[in-house]
């Protein structure tokens, strides 16, 4: 049967600004995928990251450009030699998998192998600000299991230690969003060791992590903005502790699940990551977060209004979207 496509920009906004390294968001901008077979559709989402080239209007050119071979059936397969991995792909890839779970009667998670997704713990995110007002953000959700703290390179030890001091027992991941140089790697060691800091995330830029080939960190460091695809893995395995997988870096669930595996072949621990984005964005991913280490798909939680029958946090746990939302027959 002949296939239609739609794609369109879909803005949510925030309810309060979003603070890392690199800026200050207050909406979420993303690009929304419908693939229709007759009256069944399966949706998609990708959130274009200007850190990677990308944009809206770069995404809907690339959708565009690749609109007759995906009406005439293209595969996820076929997409990953026809379309570039990022946000563009990304929305496609998901929704060709929600449109066959709706054709065929067979789940996602069905397809894949695994089970549906359950509740797991999802990091709650603290955006960069003065250490007093980041230690009392985090005294609100200090119950948490995981937090995430954003920094950058002017205080990042008095703010970590305002984090650490107002919720003693989450487990924390640091991150830099590429903000640090080696010696401030090098020289905060001791801290986070100190601090009972998990995971540091892309400390460093992305083109100057050469360093770190043969580095041994008190405290594991998990790429995220050097790590896109699993052709990635054997430049990532000698760097890096840990993988974060995004899709709209690899280009969809398709891609992430070959970087996932690719990551596990080689012994390296598995974050899942996300934009800020709907919950359209994070359904596909929790296929990827059941098999990670470290989760941090707060996305949604930010917006002002999300897509109905999304994901919702319950005190850092995340609960799977309403029934039918994505992946379901």
């Amino acid at each position: 049967m002949h296939r239609s496509l739609r794609a369109q920009h879909d803005r949510f906004a925030l309810s309060r600004p979003f603070r890392i390294s690199r800026g200050v968001k207050t909406a979420a901008d993303v690009v929304t995928v419908e693939i229709a077979e007759g009256d069944v559709v399966g949706r998609g989402e990708g959130v274009p990251y200007p850190r990677y080239g990308e944009s809206i209007e770069r995404a809907l050119a690339e959708i565009e450009a690749a609109r007759a071979a995906i009406e005439a059936g293209a595969t996820r397969d076929d997409l990953l030699t026809t379309m570039r991995p990022g946000a563009a792909r990304n929305a496609v890839d998901c929704a060709l998998w929600d449109l066959e779970a709706r054709l065929s009667g067979r789940s996602v998670a069905a397809m894949i192998g695994n089970p549906q997704p359950e509740t797991l713990a999802s990091a709650l995110t603290i955006g960069i600000d003065q250490p007093s007002a980041m230690g009392a953000a985090a005294s609100e959700i200090a119950a948490a299991p995981l937090i995430k703290v954003k920094v950058n390179a002017d205080a990042p030890d008095a703010q970590l230690a305002a984090v650490r001091a107002a919720a003693p027992d989450a487990r924390l991941i640091v991150d830099p969003n590429e903000s640090w140089d080696e010696a401030l790697v090098r020289a905060i060691q001791p801290l986070l060791v100190e601090l009972r800091v998990d995971l540091l995330e892309q400390p460093v830029p992305a083109e100057e992590d050469g360093w770190l080939e043969g580095f041994r960190p008190d405290v594991p460091i998990c790429a995220d903005e050097s790590a896109h695809v699993a052709g990635d893995i054997d430049q990532l395995a000698r760097r890096y502790q840990v993988v974060n997988v995004k899709l709209d870096k690899t280009g969809g669930l398709t891609g992430a699940l070959l970087l996932a595996r690719a990551a596990r072949s080689r012994g390296l621990g598995l974050m899942t990551g996300c934009m800020v984005s709907s919950s359209l964005s994070i359904a596909p991913a929790l296929h990827i977060a059941r098999m990670s280490d470290f989760v941090d798909l707060d996305g949604p939680i930010w917006l002002r209004e999300d897509r109905p029958g999304g994901v919702r946090d319950r005190d850092g746990y995340m609960v799977p979207p309403a029934p039918g939302f994505w992946g379901m027959a």
